[in-house]
């Protein structure tokens, strides 16, 4: 076969020349003659700590692809720190994936490997994957290992939010919670707990970008550095077999994902990842395929936020193909990997080596609770719950709205003592969405009011239009859609109205007659906290972005390009 990079390397004029020339730099003459030029797509950064570690990663992929015949090429790309970069990280993951998907088409490569860890990178880098159509695979960066206070595990951002509402209902001193703060992140590695960036690792291997049995492996673990070697040579032979994303990620690999992601109690943020990265595939996928499909799945993973255990203690029970293979009957048997076998070829030989971590299915965690899709008067195009991580007791639940405008407005009135609020009250958030933050950030599980934290509430509903970590809990109605500047009902409601949830029934209600929210105009405080940038990326991003139901990419982002090589520069 003709490599793609001989469109520049091949031939003797002088745009080859300068080509080669400039790239010779001490590589062996036969560098640019028949050996795939495979790229390591890196989002190392110091700025982003959960992916710092991903130099020493890249190092065992250049390796492995040396190996193998290839020649490995870094390229570092965009990369979000999901705990530094405000006012959210959500705001470029588009950004990201489009400037990674450029620069592929535009360099000499053949195929790439994928390095991401920390929420957002490793959804940018499968959006760009899924645009460029190049021949790719993913090496998750990995979780770190357990920190402990006080004697017990602690789980990286679960125990942030427990944590910090303790020392607001004074039950914990904050000299206490400062001194938490240097045993939390023990090792190199991302959040610990069930949060975006473990669910995404697992995801994309579910999805079949990672070598099965890899995502999940600890990042100071010699075994991933094993697993980059070996996913550096599976990257030239990717390249020798010409198989691209598109021949392998069909709408059955995008189904085992969503059962994966309801087994693993999976963060929330998946839905919208997963949606946009089938966008850019044009495989068809719907908010209510989380619901057909996962919706009725056992959670068998007892870990943070939503059961006990972390990521370590998940690895060493057996990891996700232990997981899969107990609802080995949910999945879609035909989808394959990036290996070029079915996902459950894999799942023979997966025993569950710790059945309180990974539970069986005759003993789920949760019998059924993977993500729910509501719908009402409220979201009319939908919104996401996630009963796992939810109190059992306010799952169907009718309350007195509590609105606030904006972010500013709701830290400005919370710990008010006068704030006209109870344990049955239902907090509502608005302009938190993708057009109206922008970027749609992670406060939808809005901190409880300092006074009935003091009576002992430790959970309200809250309803929003933004995300929530996934690192977080508690029963919260978040991404709805249309959001309120989008001119979503969300901006009708008003502080004393009615909302009603039941889960069960997926419904999402305000008790407010259709004619009177007719005669309604949005909140004048609401409006005027709206993003309105005047340049620059946050301008497209708020005059592009598509709503959460469909994935929030930009509307000019959705679906491909290809890999096809444009004008010579010279």
């Amino acid at each position: 076969m003709t490599l793609r990079s001989a469109q520049w390397y091949a031939g003797q004029d002088r745009n080859a020349y300068i080509h080669r020339a400039w790239m010779r730099r001490g590589v062996p003459d036969d560098a640019f003659s028949g050996r795939p030029q495979i790229a390591i797509a890196n989002t190392a950064s110091d700025l982003t700590p959960c992916n710092a570690h991903l130099d020493e990663v890249a190092a065992s992929v250049r390796d492995g692809v040396y190996e193998a015949g290839g020649i490995p090429l870094e390229l570092p790309v965009v990369s979000l720190g999901e705990t530094n970069v405000r006012p959210t990280a959500m705001l470029w993951r588009n950004m990201a994936a489009m400037a990674t998907e450029e620069m592929l088409r535009a360099n000499p490569v053949d195929g790439v490997v994928l390095l991401g860890g920390c929420d957002k990178t490793i959804p940018s880098l499968l959006m760009a994957a899924g645009s460029v159509d190049l021949p790719a695979v993913v090496v998750p960066g990995g979780p770190m290992l357990t920190g402990t206070f006080r004697g017990r595990p602690l789980g990286c951002g679960t125990d942030v939010w427990r944590l910090s509402e303790e020392v607001r209902a004074g039950t914990l001193s904050q000299e206490q919670f400062t001194r938490s703060e240097s045993a939390m992140i023990r090792s190199r590695g991302h959040c610990n707990t069930m949060g975006t960036a473990s669910t995404m690792a697992l995801v994309a291997e579910a999805l079949g970008t990672v070598v099965p049995g890899v995502a999940g492996t600890p990042a100071p673990d010699s075994r991933l550095l094993q697993a980059a070697h070996r996913t550096g040579r599976l990257a030239v032979d990717l390249v020798n077999a010409d198989r691209r994303p598109s021949a392998f990620l069909t709408r059955g690999s995008f189904h085992n994902a969503i059962v994966a992601l309801a087994a693993i109690g999976g963060s929330t943020n998946a839905v919208v990842h997963l949606l946009a990265i089938a966008g850019r595939l044009g495989v068809e996928l719907t908010l209510d395929d989380f619901d057909r499909v996962g919706s009725r799945v056992p959670v068998l993973v007892d870990l943070q936020p939503a059961g006990r255990f972390l990521m370590e203690d998940f690895h060493r029970a057996g990891g996700l193909l232990a997981v899969l293979r107990e609802v080995r009957d949910l999945l879609d048997h035909d989808a394959l990997t990036v290996t070029g076998e079915p996902l459950v070829h894999y799942l023979d030989e997966a025993p569950i080596w710790d059945g309180e971590v990974i539970r069986t299915r005759a003993e789920p965690l949760v019998a059924e609770g993977g993500i729910a899709v509501l719908r009402g008067n409220l979201a009319p195009d939908g919104a996401l719950v996630k009963p796992a991580a939810a109190s059992p007791h306010l799952l169907r639940h009718r309350g007195r709205a509590v609105v606030f405008d904006s972010i500013e407005d709701f830290h400005a009135r919370i710990d008010d003592p006068d704030l006209d609020v109870d344990a049955d009250s239902v907090l509502v958030l608005r302009g938190c969405g993708p057009k109206g933050y922008p970027g749609m950030p992670e406060v939808a599980n809005m901190p409880l009011p300092k006074k009935l934290l003091e009576q002992g509430v430790r959970d309200m509903v809250r309803v929003c239009d933004g995300r929530m970590s996934g690192t977080a809990y508690g029963t919260v109605v978040l991404h709805v859609a249309p959001e309120a500047a989008a001119g979503g009902p969300l901006a009708l409601v008003r502080t004393g109205d009615f909302i009603e949830l039941d889960v069960a029934g997926r419904r999402i209600h305000l008790d407010v007659p259709d004619g009177e929210l007719a005669r309604r105009t949005p909140a004048k405080a609401a409006v005027a906290g709206f993003a309105d940038p005047a340049r620059g990326w946050e301008r497209l991003y708020v005059d592009h972005v598509l709503q959460a139901d469909t994935g929030a990419d930009l509307d000019f982002l959705v679906g491909s390009s290809g890999s096809a090589v444009t004008r010579e520069s010279h």
